[in-house]
C-alpha cells in the first residue's frame, strides 16, 4: 500500500470517527460561565452571568473589579478542554504576555482568541490598565461567526479555561462551559 492511499485511508477513518460541521451547520453555544477571584484584595468579580434573552439570544457579560491599580503588567494561561468521560485536554495550553498581545497583537492564534471578545470589551489598549474589566453581553452569535469561520471543531461539550495572573500570583480564573453542535 503506498502512502498517498495511507493517509486517504487514515482521513476517512478520522472523519468517521470525529464529525466536523461545516460553516453553515455549526453552532456554538454558552452553557455555564463560572470566574473565580484568587484574592479578594486584589480583584473580585461585580457580576459574571450568561443570560438567554430568548430561544436564539444568550449573551455573556462579566466585570471584575480591580482594587490594586494601576496594573502595569499581566498574564494569561489558556487552556481548551473537551468533556469526554472527564476533562481531556484538547490543545496545548498557551501563556502570553497580555500587555504585549494587546499593544502589538503578531501572533495569529492570540489575534484569533483576542477577536473573539474584542469589540465587547474594554481590553482595548496596552498598559497600565487604571480601570475595572468589563466584557458586555458578547453574544454567542458573534462568537460563532468569529469561531466556525476558521476552525473546522469536532462536536462535543468543551471548558475555555483562562487563568489571570500579575506578578506571578493567580488573581483570577474565568471558565467558559460551552457546547459545539
Amino acid at each position: 500500500m503506498n502512502f498517498q492511499c495511507s493517509m486517504m485511508i487514515a482521513g476517512v477513518i478520522y472523519l468517521m470517527f470525529f464529525p466536523m460541521h461545516s460553516v453553515e451547520s455549526s453552532r456554538i453555544d454558552f452553557t455555564n460561565i463560572k470566574c473565580t477571584s484568587v484574592n479578594k484584595e486584589f480583584s473580585d468579580f461585580e457580576y459574571c452571568f450568561l443570560k438567554a434573552t430568548n430561544r436564539t439570544y444568550k449573551y455573556l457579560s462579566l466585570k471584575v473589579r480591580l482594587y490594586k491599580l494601576p496594573i502595569h503588567q499581566f498574564t494569561v494561561n489558556l487552556g481548551l478542554h473537551k468533556r469526554s468521560n472527564g476533562l481531556m485536554p484538547f490543545s496545548q495550553n498557551v501563556t502570553f504576555d497580555g500587555c504585549k498581545m494587546v499593544a502589538d497583537v503578531g501572533n495569529p492564534v492570540l489575534l484569533f482568541l483576542f477577536a473573539l471578545f474584542k469589540p465587547y470589551s474594554n481590553i482595548n489598549h496596552s498598559c497600565p490598565y487604571t480601570h475595572d474589566i468589563i466584557v458586555d453581553k458578547l453574544p454567542t452569535h458573534f462568537v460563532n461567526q468569529q469561531f466556525t469561520r476558521y476552525v473546522p471543531f469536532p462536536e462535543g461539550d468543551y471548558v475555555f479555561n483562562s487563568n489571570w495572573i500579575t506578578n506571578g500570583k493567580n488573581r483570577a480564573t474565568v471558565r467558559v462551559h460551552f457546547s459545539f453542535t
